[in-house]
């Protein structure tokens, strides 16, 4: 799988990428990650690549030529063009996992206000939200994404039983792990998950992931 980044602050991303899961994805060939600086399709000697907004406002927009640019010299035939942006369809493990049966991703980050809207209407294919907030840059949250759909690529994680067992997977939230000592500090880990009884031991894990649902986020359970 072959991603492209394309953002004002390629740097955010150097030490993100090369370490850990998805360090190891790329030195096994499993994901192609590049990251390519927006300016570098800047026309003017000052690498300009955003303008006040018509109309008026505070902040700045990006402008269509450097963007159209970009996109049109790293997208490929049925790639996907992505717009990381906080109004966006939220990112979800079912979006992951099918962002993750791609060939091809393109993900534009968005800066300062936003983009022109010219570029979300004739070369963004989906526009995509982390979350209910807005952050800096849109760079971090293509930093999720492609870390959310790493894991749904087979060989990336070292475990594949986790992708069925962690949070969301079925709408509940994960069950509490332990590990050794058994007993730290007068803490004893539950009995049930020394027992070696493993049909109790999931059904004690499947209870505790209700209870926390429930405690934390019943809307998951509607």
């Amino acid at each position: 799988m072959r991603i492209d980044v394309l953002t004002l602050f390629p740097a955010m991303l150097d030490g993100f990428l090369s370490e850990s899961m998805l360090g190891r994805a790329q030195e096994a060939k499993l994901l192609e990650i590049k990251v390519h600086n927006l300016r570098d399709w800047a026309t003017d000697k000052h690498r300009t690549t955003d303008d006040r907004p018509f109309g008026g406002g505070a902040g700045m927009v990006l402008k269509c030529e450097p963007v159209f640019a970009a996109i049109e010299q790293v997208q490929t035939p049925g790639c996907r063009r992505i717009y990381l942006t906080p109004d966006g369809t939220p990112l979800s493990p079912a979006l992951a996992l099918e962002l993750s049966q791609q060939l091809h991703l393109v993900l534009l980050s968005g800066h300062y206000e936003g983009i022109d809207q010219r570029i979300r209407e004739k070369i963004i294919d989906q526009e995509i939200s982390i979350g209910d907030y807005v952050l800096t840059n849109g760079t971090l949250a293509a930093a999720v994404v492609i870390d959310a759909l790493a894991r749904f690529i087979p060989g990336v994680l070292g475990e594949e039983k986790s992708l069925t067992t962690e949070s969301f997977t079925s709408k509940l939230l994960d069950f509490p792990q332990y590990t050794r000592p058994a007993v730290y500090r007068g803490m004893s880990v539950p009995e049930v998950l020394l027992s070696g009884n493993h049909g109790e031991i999931e059904k004690w894990r499947h209870a505790q992931q209700v209870e926390k649902t429930q405690s934390v986020r019943p809307d998951l359970l509607k």
